[in-house]
Formats: structure tokens, sequence, C-alpha cells
């Protein structure tokens, strides 16, 4: 048995059971004892059915912890091994693989909204249902299974509450900016929306040389934040229209790249707009299936000749972005202890929803 956090109902609290079980991995699979899980925005999503997921459901998937098990024809992880969780499993055999795009592998498509791992079914069961797991992770649990390409090994040495956050917001943040746009030394480079995911990547932009880089968000706290980590201009916009104060710091130009990491029509509006002519607009934040877009297409994007483009997962590649954090975090180029706002148990999940929800926090970090 197990302890985790079950989604029961949408929009209701998470329920903390003692009775979970986990069955043995299969193959292709390993166990993992978790030590530690971010809260993520997305997990918020899930539970409010922005993102759909088969109840009852055990939601995490930004999480580290150790080998105990590894099933059939697994021979990397080995048990004993550290792990950081990739809520995209890469095959490194499909189209998308071989292209050098595994953060779109197509095997790992089928864990997005089933609840199951690859095989379509979940390995964990309370009170005689099967419980489904986000992403194929289900890390608000002492004790998961996950597919064996999910599992990334990091030495033994790192601080598994701060390589939990490596599997998503730092991945996707700095990914968004090494992988997915092209920053060139001295560009000018915005982003809007300083949650988990913006504060990264901004840092990806400090580390890809950018010059200025400006922070936009309603929140004083995250504003500060943002400047510890790497902003050399702040915009409350709460106080401030975003367009018109970044085009203020570029000379009406615009940024040479913007990134939008909120995930609102209105937001990514804002960020096409702010983004200069032949310029590139990243957009990071997950938006609710509703959320459309309507662009001039003429002067939004050939007369100005722009680039839009999606962002999914920073553009990763999991076995070579997290070692490569991994030795960035080590040499201080990549900050991370200062990502994490609060240490709390599982039974505080839902504070720390509350705490997501009013802006308090970079990231509250269970762990276990």
């Amino acid at each position: 048995m197990t302890r985790a956090a079950i989604l029961t109902a949408l929009h209701q609290p998470l329920e903390i059971h003692d009775d979970v079980e986990v069955e043995a991995p299969r193959s292709g699979e390993v166990g993992v004892r978790m030590a530690a899980t971010g809260i993520c925005h997305s997990d918020l999503s899930m539970r409010d059915g922005v993102l759909p997921v088969p109840l009852p459901a055990v939601l995490g998937h930004e999480g580290a912890g150790v080998v105990t098990e590894v099933g059939a024809g697994v021979t990397n992880p080995a048990v004993g091994d550290h792990v950081v969780i990739s809520w995209v499993p890469q095959c490194g055999r499909c189209y998308y693989c071989r292209r050098g795009q595994p953060h779109l592998c197509q095997e790992a498509d089928a864990v997005l909204v089933g609840g199951g791992l690859l095989d379509g079914t979940p390995r964990l069961r309370w009170r005689g249902m099967p419980v489904s797991q986000m992403c194929a992770c289900g890390t608000f649990s002492t004790e998961t299974v996950v597919p064996a390409t999910g599992a990334v090994g990091v030495a033994a040495d790192l601080d598994l509450t701060l390589a939990a956050l490596l599997a998503c917001g730092v991945l996707t943040g700095v990914g968004a900016a090494l992988n997915t746009a092209r920053i060139a030394p001295g560009d000018t480079v915005a982003v809007l929306g300083c949650g988990g995911v913006g504060l990264n990547v901004l840092q990806g932009a400090r580390i890809a040389g950018a010059g200025t880089v400006v922070a936009i968000d309603t929140r004083p706290a995250k504003l500060e934040l943002a400047e510890a980590l790497g902003a050399t201009h702040v915009v409350d916009a709460s106080a401030n229209d975003p367009v018109s104060a970044e085009m203020g710091l570029t000379g009406e130009r615009g940024a040479d790249v913007a990134f939008e990491a909120i995930g609102l029509g209105p937001t990514i509006e804002a960020v096409l707009a702010m983004t200069r002519r032949g310029g590139q607009a990243v957009l990071v934040g997950i938006p609710s299936m509703d959320v459309m877009l309507t662009v001039p297409a003429m002067v939004g994007l050939v007369l100005a000749a722009k680039t839009v483009k999606g962002c999914w997962y920073g553009s990763a590649d999991v076995r070579r972005d997290v070692p490569r954090l991994v030795e960035l975090y080590r040499t201080g180029e990549l900050k991370l202890d200062e990502l994490v706002s609060r240490r709390i148990d599982l039974a505080e999940v839902n504070e720390a929803f509350d705490a997501m929800t009013a802006g308090e926090v970079a990231r509250s970090v269970i762990v276990y």
C-alpha cells in the first residue's frame, strides 16, 4: 500500500488516502519511490477539467525519486538509480524521435489524456478501482510505476527536491529559450508570465546571452524573483499596459523574442503585439481548448515577417537536456534553490494549489 492524493471529482480538493495499491512494473516499466514532486499549474488544470483525465486519478508529473523495481526487459535505469520523471516518455524509435523531435514522441501521445501507461492501463488501484496516473506519472503518491523511457537518471549526490523541478517547469522554461527559440547574444527578450515556467524561460534567455530580459507579471513578488534570476527590467502589468511598456523599452521596435507563459487569449495577443517585425513569438503557456486566435494575416504575419512558434515541453530531448541542466546548475548558471518557495507534506497539497492560484509561490514542492 502507498499514500496518495486522489482526485475523485472535478473542482474538488484532492483526498489523501493510505490504502492505494501499487502493482508491480510490467515489461518496459519501473517502480519508483518518490522523493519529491513539484506542484505545477498543469496539475491544477487537470483538477479543474481544463485538461482531461479519467477519474479517480492521482495527479502530479514533476517528480524525482529512486528506482525500487524494474520490469522485464529493462536494463536502464537500474534498481537504486536516482531518476527524474519525464511526463513525455520518449521512445527513441518513432518518426519524431528519429527526426530530433522527441518531445513530440508518437508513443508518448498515448499517455497525455488516457490516464494509463504506454499500454493504456494504470498501475495504481484504490478500493478495487483502477486509478489514473496523470501523464503516466502520478507523482502525488509515495510510490508509483512509470515507463522506463520516462525515468531519466541523475547523479546520486543531486538533491532530489531540486531534481524534481527539472521534470517540467525548468525543462519546459529553459528549453523554450534554448531549444524552441533562436536567441542571439545581445537580443531583447520579453517574458509575459513569471510563474514556475516563465521564471525559467528568463533563466534560459540569460543563459543564451540575451542582452535585455524584460519580465512582465502582475505580482510584485514574482517580479522581484525574476530580477534575482536574471531579468534586467520588470513591468508590473497590474499598473502598466505590458505592450506599451515593452515597446517603450525597445524604442517602439518590439522584442526580438517574446514568450507567453500563461496560456490566455489576451496575453497571447499581447505577446504577438510586442514582438518586433522579423521577430519570434513563442507560446509556452497551456491554454484551454476553447482559446482561439485571430491574427491579421497580411499586417500581423506576412508584412511583419514574424514567426509564431508553439512550444511543447521545451522542445526537450530528456536524455540530452536533463544532464545539461544539471551541469548548468553545478556551474551556477542555472538557479534551482531560489525556485523552491515551500517544502511541504503531501497532506498540504490543496493549500499549495491555493497558494499557486493566489500567486504566492514560484513552486511548492512536496517532499516525501
